[in-house]
């Protein structure tokens, strides 16, 4: 057995053995990049290093019982684990081969031992600084010594912490030990062969400092930034660097303050930057991905000291062509950026007709997009687009994208005019019946009775397609959802919602002409017809219905799904409150958080996630309170709407202004609400579809196709009809589904961007705000009011309990979070814009809001006292957590 192997006996293929640094070193040595000779000591030397204990099991059980909040626990076990490591004797045989390594590299020289983890430097998790290194290691005792003390660096408070929440078992991450000759750099640094802040492709990212890098990797020092694009240098920050990290004579490194002349200089010259940036090209391709890169400078000579995977940039759609495009993210629209499983993907775009070549819906990282290029490529759009004052989270990221040099330089001249036009044909052909009845609503249509009619005929439509689905098996049943035109069932509300958008500016133009007067919100609040609002007063109602019954408030608080309605029959009042529910769960149950992904579970087949909002509303509001709030929204709403009139009416010509004016806030108020109804028949429809998938699942299963039924979730529409048909093999679902498994776990980690383009740029809603006093959190403002109050975190639904007065602060809010809106006293989301979910109930209910926050549930902490300026746009600490 072989316990070391040479940085030219080594390749990627050697991870298993020699962990990801020493595959990587290996790698690179073989392929010819200037790589400082070394060696690595195997897996199989720290296996056999641990085996020699008998207590080391007993450890990883109980590293196995940790969770990564209990930090003490972690601390203490740790340090017990590294003090064992270290008094456990070296094994001759091991401690032969090292030495012999050693002096056949040249026992004279200076080493850097280093750790590398088997589950380190991989595509899909770096473990970058998980475990220790040590600089200008000389002789043999301290290089057995610095061994020793990486493979204990294995169990680090840090690395243990990491292991847990990245789901890796303790005792299946081994540890090799990288050593290798020492180089003396008057600089070094770190290259990203991507900018890692932009995300842009193209652009190398070059830190420098003088000295060795642990100065930048410690922090000690702030380094130079050079970016270079396409061979020139495209910026050079030169920082002011008064400390570097130096050997000294006896071994081990120290921090010495820079000489004066030093401290400003430009550490790295120019043609120096652009060998580095060219060199990184290099290795990238090399891999085939972005790479991280530790390199140093040693006279005029470059050395390559680590390259890994950069696993924090978001994946870049898939284009048709090389030409330069923008994708705007349909997650942030519909306030769900969570991972979406390959069903739901699929079952989204199957939405849209479009063929493969037109189809301006993509995925990228389990996430939807859409290709925005064509539209945004007519200078008549530039130019609407630069002028607009319209606070919108989509519209201020295009902005920007519209501004930057790339979209300048990149953006197609020609042709755009024939590209444009031949997408929106598609799309018109989708409308084509909605314009129609858009005018009809707009000059003849009786605005009162929007309501009803928009709500009259899909109740029915659904009852024929449930028949006809019932009707079907096997690849017909998904081909016949393939096919189903979803678009066809929703062109009255859709007719109704643009009605509604149309109105609102021409009201407040003729406002702002007739009185001087801006927009008055509380026209909005308590509007008839939302189904979305219905669902937050039938929470409750649900509530009202508990609140007298003691045990079923009992019952609620540590109920179980799997038992939920047997359960609740046991206890008084259970009934009663089984009926209000299951009328609930006849008109909701379909719904849940992220309801646009088919593949979320939803309220019917798990109640409990709705008993938060009930218990909440229950400490938050006295019985029909919630019903009375609505009704006095409606009575402001409707005393703002005449006061308005009456002072119209008092102007030259107000008779007829009025008659104008009344019709038009008439169309707002009762079509404004139905705004929330064509999503409601989507979702009505997608519950229908999932029913039917899982059935055609349940039998894959029982036919050993499927491990699980919820395995299909991991294939597309058109996979799950192959499938079925049998043009697919199991042995290739499966593969697939494994793959799929395992890019999830990536995935789920990503933060999509708002805007990305073809050259992995992205860009955010983020915006300048001059009226926020310093430190403030800065957002758009999308209800207006201040509000102070108690922040409550809450990242998902199910830990939604608010109590009164609580601020809501949330990554986003889509229909299944309205039931919270009614214990919030003010609504910070780092999702949304205007007219999104949150935005629109906001102003319904009358609370602040302010969204696009930028980290907001990272920044904001349960108990702190803020100030949530919706006017302004802005958010205020006014108390820390003591």
């Amino acid at each position: 057995m072989n316990y070391v192997l040479h940085f030219n006996e080594i390749n990627h293929n050697s991870l298993p053995i020699v962990g990801g640094k020493g595959a990587n070193l290996g790698e690179m040595t073989q392929a010819g990049f200037p790589v400082p000779p070394g060696f690595c000591i195997t897996v199989a030397a720290f296996q056999q290093f641990i085996a020699a204990s008998d207590i080391m099991d007993r450890f990883f059980t109980l590293l196995h019982q940790l969770k990564p909040e209990q930090l003490e626990e972690i601390k203490t076990l740790g340090k017990q684990i590294r003090d064992h490591i270290l008094t456990l004797p070296l094994d001759e045989t091991i401690r032969t081969e090292i030495i012999h390594a050693w002096i056949k590299l040249g026992d004279n020289h200076s080493y850097a031992v280093r750790s590398s983890a088997t589950a380190e430097d991989l595509p899909t998790a770096s473990f970058a600084g998980q475990q220790e290194t040590y600089l200008h290691v000389k002789g043999q005792d301290q290089l057995i010594e610095a061994v020793k003390k990486c493979w204990a660096s294995l169990f680090t408070d840090r690395a243990i912490v990491y292991r847990i929440k990245n789901g890796f078992d303790h005792k299946s991450v081994s540890l090799s030990v990288v050593v290798q000759r020492m180089v003396f750099p008057e600089v070094s640094g770190i290259l990203f062969t991507a900018d890692p802040v932009t995300g842009h492709r193209r652009t190398v990212s070059i830190d420098a400092g003088f000295g060795l890098g642990e100065a930048l990797v410690s922090g000690i020092v702030t380094a130079d930034l050079y970016k270079v694009r396409d061979h020139e240098i495209i910026q050079k920050q030169i920082a002011k660097k008064e400390k570097g990290v130096f050997p000294v004579a006896e071994g081990g490194t120290e921090v010495r303050e820079l000489p004066p002349e030093l401290r400003q200089k430009q550490a790295l010259p120019d043609h120096n930057i652009l060998e580095l940036a060219e060199l990184g090209r290099r290795i990238e391709n090399h891999y085939g991905s972005e790479q991280d890169i530790e390199w140093c400078l040693e006279g005029d000579d470059i050395y390559i000291l680590q390259s890994r995977p950069i696993t924090s940039l978001y994946p870049v759609p898939s284009a048709k062509n090389d030409q330069y495009r923008v994708y705007l993210s349909i997650g942030h629209s519909q306030m769900m950026t969570d991972y979406m499983k390959p069903l739901g993907t699929s079952v989204f775009q199957s939405l849209v007709p479009f063929d493969d070549d037109s189809a301006p819906i993509v995925e990228a990282g389990g996430r939807l997009f859409w290709d925005c290029s064509s539209f945004l490529f007519l200078k008549p759009v530039q130019r609407k687009l630069l002028k607009s004052t319209i606070a919108d989270d989509n519209l201020l990221a295009l902005k920007k994208v519209v501004q930057c040099e790339d979209f300048q330089r990149l953006a197609p001249k020609r042709g755009v005019m024939r590209k444009a036009f031949r997408s929106l044909k598609i799309m018109l052909a989708l409308y084509r019946k909605m314009i129609p009845r858009l005018i009809q609503i707009w000059y003849w249509e009786d605005p009162r009775l929007a309501v009803t009619r928009a709500f009259a005929t899909f109740e029915q439509d659904l009852s024929q397609f449930k028949r006809a689905l019932s009707e079907r098996s096997g690849a017909e049943r998904i081909r016949f959802i393939l096919e189903h035109a979803v678009f066809e069932t929703i062109v009255d509300p859709m007719a109704y919602t643009y009605a509604g958008f149309i109105s609102l500016p021409v009201i407040k133009r003729k406002m702002k002409k007739w009185l001087g007067e801006e927009w008055n919100p509380s026209i909005e609040k308590s509007p008839p017809g939302n189904i979305t609002s219905e669902m937050g007063l039938m929470i409750g109602d649900l509530a009202d219905v508990a609140k007298p019954y003691p045990e079923v408030v009992r019952y609620l608080e540590q109920a179980e799904d799997r038992t939920f309605y047997e359960g609740l029959s046991q206890v008084e009042g259970g009934d009663a409150f089984r009926a209000e529910l299951d009328q609930f769960m006849e008109k909701f149950g379909m719904r849940a958080p992220g309801e646009i992904d088919i593949t979320r579970i939803r309220y019917k087949e798990t109640p409990t996630m709705l008993v938060p909002s009930i218990l909440s509303h229950m400490r938050s509001n006295a019985p029909q309170e919630h019903r009375k709030k609505f009704k006095q929204g409606e009575q402001e709403a409707h005393e703002a709407i005449q006061s308005l009139l009456a002072r119209v009416k008092a102007t030259r010509g107000g008779t007829r202004k009025v008659k104008k004016l009344a019709r038009l806030i008439a169309l707002y108020r009762n079509t404004v609400g139905i705004r929330e109804l064509p999503k409601y028949i989507m979702i009505r429809y997608f519950d229908l579809y999932r029913e039917a998938i899982l059935e055609e699942a349940q039998t894959l299963y029982e036919k050993r196709i499927l491990e699980q039924k919820e395995d299909v979730f991991y294939l597309t529409l058109d996979e799950l009809v192959a499938l079925l048909e049998n043009r697919l093999k199991k042995e290739e679902v499966m593969e697939r589904i494994r793959s799929r498994k395992a890019s999830e776990e990536v995935y789920r980690k990503l933060n999509p961007p708002l805007v990305i383009t073809s050259e992995g740029e992205t860009f955010s809603a983020v915006i300048r705000n001059e009226q926020a006093p310093t430190g403030a959190l800065v957002g758009i403002p999308v209800s207006p009011g201040v509000a102070e109050g108690y922040v409550k975190v809450v990242r998902r639904l199910e830990e939604g309990k608010l109590n009164k007065g609580d601020i809501l602060i949330a990554p986003y809010t889509d229909p299944g979070w309205t039931p919270l809106f009614h214990s919030a006293k003010a609504l910070v989301t780092e999702v949304g814009g205007m007219m999104t979910h949150g935005s629109v109930v906001a102003r319904e209910y009358g609370i602040p809001a302010v969204v696009s926050v930028d980290n907001a549930t990272k920044l904001l902490k349960d108990g702190q006292y803020i100030r949530v300026d919706g006017t302004n746009g802005f958010v205020e600490i006014l108390e820390d957590i003591q």
